[in-house]
């Protein structure tokens, strides 16, 4: 690769294509770097750590069925540390498996086999999605509500007594959807474009089983409904949010 092709790679963003497959590696890598991105591959979790102990990337493409750790755990081991973003892949392609990978944190995913072009417009549309984020620090970091307090940053929930909450990246982004739009009916289609954007294809019930999830957690015993379902409209964030 020449050094304007580096250049390209470097600019388009750094993926890592996780696969026990070496058909399937070698597929996608090959598309993907015709296309200017940066691609390593890995064929299971040991490898994978290898890599993400050298540099960061900006968006790991994983398949389900690996041997050791699979998918869905290393799924979530991304997701908590706040990592980078993830494109699953599965030939199960089953709706519960998707709305599982989806719920651990996964920004999109693809059932096996997958076309080369649909998989790059996908990885372009969630690097794109993840470029576009607001910036926590200037929308207000911190975030409270019925004393429930949230840090945009340290990805931290904790309760009105102080203790931690831990969260999903699929519940995180659905809260901080709330917060950032209180006391307003959402339709879940609306629901789907701010916690994953415009371009996800996630299912309804995908956020219909991640809201009972979030109130679950979000109950303290003390009675206030925090998520209102709304009779054929959607959901409403009832609490009012204090920024910080």
């Amino acid at each position: 690769m020449s050094d304007t092709d580096l250049e390209a790679a470097s600019a388009c963003g750094r993926i890592i294509v996780v696969d026990d497959d070496p058909g399937i590696r070698d597929v996608v890598s090959e598309f993907l770097g015709r296309h200017g991105f940066e691609v390593e591959t890995a064929a299971d979790a040991v490898e994978l750590n290898r890599l993400l102990a050298v540099s960061q990337p900006d968006l790991v493409v994983l398949d389900v069925m690996l041997p050791g750790e699979d998918g869905l755990h290393i799924c979530r081991r991304l997701s908590s540390a706040e990592g980078p973003a993830v494109i699953m892949l599965s030939a199960m392609g089953e709706e519960t498996d998707r709305i599982v990978g989806l719920e651990l944190g996964a920004d999109d995913y693809l059932p096996k086999p997958c076309n080369p072009r649909e998989l790059l417009a996908r990885v372009r549309a969630v690097l794109r999605r993840r470029g576009e984020r607001p910036d926590p620090a200037a929308m207000g970091a911190r975030c409270e509500f019925n004393g429930w307090r949230l840090d945009m940053v340290r990805r931290e929930l904790r309760t009105p007594d102080g203790v931690i909450v831990n969260l999903s990246g699929g519940e995180f982004s659905l809260l901080r959807s709330f917060v950032e739009h209180p006391q307003r009916v959402l339709t879940r289609d609306q629901l789907l474009d701010f916690a994953r954007g415009p371009d996800s294809d996630a299912y309804d019930r995908a956020i219909d089983v991640q809201i009972s999830r979030l109130r679950r957690k979000l109950d303290d015993g003390g009675g206030s409904e925090l998520i209102r379902t709304i009779r054929n409209e959607g959901y409403m964030f009832m609490a009012k949010v204090i920024r910080r």
